[in-house]
Protein backbone atom coordinates (compact mmCIF):
# COMPACT_ATOMS: atom_id res chain seq x y z
CA UNK A 1 0.00 0.00 0.00
CA UNK A 2 1.35 3.42 -0.97
CA UNK A 3 0.10 6.49 0.85
CA UNK A 4 1.08 10.01 -0.20
CA UNK A 5 0.01 13.57 0.50
CA UNK A 6 -0.48 16.45 -1.91
CA UNK A 7 -2.23 19.79 -1.98
CA UNK A 8 -4.67 21.35 -4.39
CA UNK A 9 -2.43 24.44 -4.61
CA UNK A 10 1.30 24.85 -5.01
CA UNK A 11 1.70 27.66 -2.46
CA UNK A 12 4.01 25.68 -0.19
CA UNK A 13 5.61 23.37 -2.74
CA UNK A 14 8.90 21.93 -1.50
CA UNK A 15 8.42 23.24 2.04
CA UNK A 16 8.13 21.13 5.20
CA UNK A 17 4.91 21.00 7.24
CA UNK A 18 4.04 23.93 9.50
CA UNK A 19 6.13 23.92 12.70
CA UNK A 20 2.97 23.55 14.81
CA UNK A 21 1.88 20.50 12.80
CA UNK A 22 5.34 19.02 13.21
CA UNK A 23 5.17 19.59 16.98
CA UNK A 24 1.79 17.85 17.32
CA UNK A 25 2.89 14.94 15.12
CA UNK A 26 6.14 14.48 17.06
CA UNK A 27 4.24 14.68 20.37
CA UNK A 28 2.08 11.81 19.08
CA UNK A 29 5.03 9.70 17.96
CA UNK A 30 4.76 10.37 14.23
CA UNK A 31 7.50 12.78 13.13
CA UNK A 32 6.70 14.47 9.82
CA UNK A 33 9.65 16.84 9.46
CA UNK A 34 10.95 14.83 6.49
CA UNK A 35 7.83 15.52 4.41
CA UNK A 36 7.70 18.19 1.70
CA UNK A 37 4.61 19.75 0.12
CA UNK A 38 3.71 19.03 -3.47
CA UNK A 39 0.66 19.73 -5.60
CA UNK A 40 -1.69 17.05 -6.87
CA UNK A 41 -0.66 15.87 -10.34
CA UNK A 42 -2.82 14.39 -13.09
CA UNK A 43 -0.86 11.14 -12.72
CA UNK A 44 -2.07 10.85 -9.11
CA UNK A 45 -5.57 10.16 -10.45
CA UNK A 46 -4.19 7.16 -12.37
CA UNK A 47 -1.68 5.95 -9.77
CA UNK A 48 -3.86 5.98 -6.65
CA UNK A 49 -7.10 4.11 -6.02
CA UNK A 50 -8.36 6.71 -3.56
CA UNK A 51 -7.81 10.44 -3.27
CA UNK A 52 -9.10 11.81 -0.01
CA UNK A 53 -9.85 15.51 0.51
CA UNK A 54 -9.84 17.10 3.95
CA UNK A 55 -12.64 19.55 3.21
CA UNK A 56 -15.33 20.40 0.69
CA UNK A 57 -13.37 23.14 -1.07
CA UNK A 58 -10.47 20.79 -1.76
CA UNK A 59 -12.86 18.04 -2.85
CA UNK A 60 -14.42 20.44 -5.37
CA UNK A 61 -10.97 21.40 -6.68
CA UNK A 62 -10.03 17.74 -7.06
CA UNK A 63 -13.28 17.00 -8.90
CA UNK A 64 -12.56 19.92 -11.24
CA UNK A 65 -9.09 18.66 -12.18
CA UNK A 66 -9.89 14.93 -12.22
CA UNK A 67 -8.92 13.65 -15.69
CA UNK A 68 -11.26 11.48 -17.73
CA UNK A 69 -8.94 8.46 -17.39
CA UNK A 70 -8.90 8.66 -13.58
CA UNK A 71 -9.16 5.43 -11.61
CA UNK A 72 -9.25 7.20 -8.25
CA UNK A 73 -12.34 7.33 -6.07
CA UNK A 74 -12.67 10.78 -4.49
CA UNK A 75 -14.13 11.36 -1.03
CA UNK A 76 -13.96 13.51 2.06
CA UNK A 77 -11.71 12.13 4.79
CA UNK A 78 -14.36 12.27 7.50
CA UNK A 79 -16.90 10.55 5.22
CA UNK A 80 -15.19 7.37 6.41
CA UNK A 81 -15.96 8.11 10.08
CA UNK A 82 -19.45 7.00 11.10
CA UNK A 83 -21.56 10.03 11.99
CA UNK A 84 -19.07 12.53 10.52
CA UNK A 85 -20.07 12.20 6.86
CA UNK A 86 -19.95 15.50 4.97
CA UNK A 87 -17.76 17.19 7.58
CA UNK A 88 -14.42 18.73 6.75
CA UNK A 89 -11.28 18.58 8.84
CA UNK A 90 -10.60 22.08 10.13
CA UNK A 91 -7.59 23.90 8.73
CA UNK A 92 -5.73 25.02 11.86
CA UNK A 93 -3.27 27.30 10.03
CA UNK A 94 -4.90 30.57 11.13
CA UNK A 95 -6.12 29.21 14.45
CA UNK A 96 -4.54 28.65 17.87
CA UNK A 97 -1.95 26.00 18.57
CA UNK A 98 -4.72 23.92 20.19
CA UNK A 99 -6.48 23.70 16.83
CA UNK A 100 -3.60 21.55 15.61
CA UNK A 101 -4.48 19.00 18.30
CA UNK A 102 -8.10 18.99 17.10
CA UNK A 103 -6.97 18.49 13.52
CA UNK A 104 -4.64 15.68 14.65
CA UNK A 105 -7.54 13.94 16.40
CA UNK A 106 -9.68 14.23 13.24
CA UNK A 107 -6.82 12.89 11.11
CA UNK A 108 -6.37 9.90 13.40
CA UNK A 109 -10.12 9.18 13.40
CA UNK A 110 -10.26 9.41 9.61
CA UNK A 111 -7.18 7.24 9.13
CA UNK A 112 -8.45 4.53 11.47
CA UNK A 113 -11.86 4.48 9.81
CA UNK A 114 -10.36 4.38 6.32
CA UNK A 115 -8.00 1.54 7.25
CA UNK A 116 -10.95 -0.41 8.69
CA UNK A 117 -12.85 0.02 5.40
CA UNK A 118 -9.88 -0.99 3.26
CA UNK A 119 -8.83 -4.07 5.23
Amino acid sequence: MIIDSAGTHDWHEGRPPDDRAQAVAAKNGAPIDHLRARPVRASDFRNFDYIIALDGDNLSRLQAIQPADSVAVLSLFLDHVEGREGEGVIDPYYESDEAFDTTWADAVAGAKALIDKLT
